[in-house]
């Protein structure tokens, strides 16, 4: 199988930029860094409190949609020298989990959800939930950058008190990247571009929305360029975004979305 040979895979997530420029390297690519997410800001001026209220047994359920936020809450419990309060707080929770990297922390913690998603998306988490809340029930929700108004509207309907903890958000990426991406796919110089998380197509959209090069960017997309996704969430995203054409991984890892790209790319050679 022929492997990247030579072409360039723009990265449009913030985080482990060296990890992902590293597996593009060994498979022949050349990695090229574009942030479309902007700068995660960590929020913990109310955090401390969150952790505080769910150490005290205030709350029913805990329902955790992203790995990277139950990290932060456990680390939050760690520097107020309560971490194994907060795992044992947890341990007598019943724990919704939303995704694998949620999973894979709680384990790390040596905890496991009652509940958990069937697809790896939000809409996964509010199915299996389905006939296990009611409003007798007070539940934390941890929140992430992207907003869940599917999990939020849902909790309302089942009148179900919630309080959101929002351990970190997402801020707009910076527009001198933006417009080298968006040059950069238009001349040519991009093979490939790589969606880690919802909030990359969502933004380069609407930023060449903005700039007035929407078609001309999808068109490139339709012919030139190939879009990656790291799993079947964030590929949804970029089809809604007008993108169509997409590939990803079943597992939504990383390393199982770049084998795809050279399966793709394998298979136009063949032809």
């Amino acid at each position: 199988m022929s492997k990247l040979d030579g072409r360039t895979i723009a990265l449009l997530g913030a985080r482990k930029t060296e990890e992902l420029s590293k597996i593009v390297h060994n498979l022949g690519g050349v990695p090229l860094v574009r942030p479309a997410q902007g700068t995660v800001f960590l929020d913990d001026s109310h955090l401390e409190e969150d952790v505080t209220r769910l150490m005290a047994g205030e709350f029913d359920w805990i329902i955790l949609t992203t790995g990277v936020g139950t990290e932060l809450l456990y680390k939050t419990a760690l520097k107020l020298e309560a971490g194994e309060r907060f795992i044992a707080a947890l341990r007598s929770t019943k724990i919704a989990a939303r995704g694998y990297k949620t999973v894979n922390m709680l384990k790390k913690l040596g905890l496991n959800p009652l509940i958990r998603d069937d697809d790896g998306s939000t809409a996964g988490l509010v199915r299996n939930l389905e006939g296990h809340l009611s409003g007798a029930v007070k539940v934390a929700l941890q929140l992430h950058g992207d907003p869940a108004p599917l999990l939020m509207n849902w909790l309302d309907e089942q009148s179900v008190e919630h309080k959101e903890i929002l351990p970190y958000e997402h801020i707009a990426p910076e527009i001198e990247t933006m417009q080298q991406l968006a040059g950069e796919i238009l001349d040519g110089t991009i093979d490939s571009v790589v969606f880690t998380s919802a909030p990359q197509p969502r933004n380069l959209m609407k930023f060449v929305r903005e700039q007035g090069l929407e078609d001309q960017i999808i068109e490139q997309f339709k012919s030139k360029v190939v879009a990656l996704a790291v799993g079947k969430v964030t590929a949804q995203v970029v089809i809604d975004e007008g993108i169509e054409r997409v590939i990803y991984p079943e597992d939504q890892r990383m390393g199982s979305a770049m084998v795809e790209l050279v399966k793709f790319y394998h298979g136009i050679a063949s032809r």
